[in-house]
């Protein structure tokens, strides 16, 4: 299956809940003072751009799917999970160290 294929079939299995979710995390993420936009290209998954305001260079994609098991998470780009799919403020508590600015 091509690159093009896989990402078409993976955003079509992870429908609106994705959205939702990802959305979710925006706001938690907000409160932690992290900057975020929603991404969702046409024919791809969805994912939320992060990034640290006070270092601009420390930011990253999240995405929300479900795994083989059928259960939602919040993952990095290199599909290592971050946090349960419905626990919105603990994936923000973790991606907030990941991307905090250290001085």
């Amino acid at each position: 299956m091509t690159v093009e294929a896989h990402q078409t079939r993976a955003a079509a299995e992870t429908g609106p809940g994705c959205l939702d979710r990802l959305e979710g995390l925006g706001e938690a993420l907000a409160a932690h003072g992290f900057r975020t936009r929603l991404m969702s290209p046409a024919g791809r998954v969805p994912s939320l751009h992060v990034v640290n305001p006070a270092a601009t260079a420390l930011a990253e994609d999240v995405y929300a799917c479900p795994g083989q098991d059928g259960v939602w998470w919040f993952w990095w780009p290199w599909a290592e999970r971050i946090a349960a799919g419905d626990d919105p403020a603990d994936a923000a508590l973790l991606i907030s160290r990941v991307l905090a600015a250290r001085g």
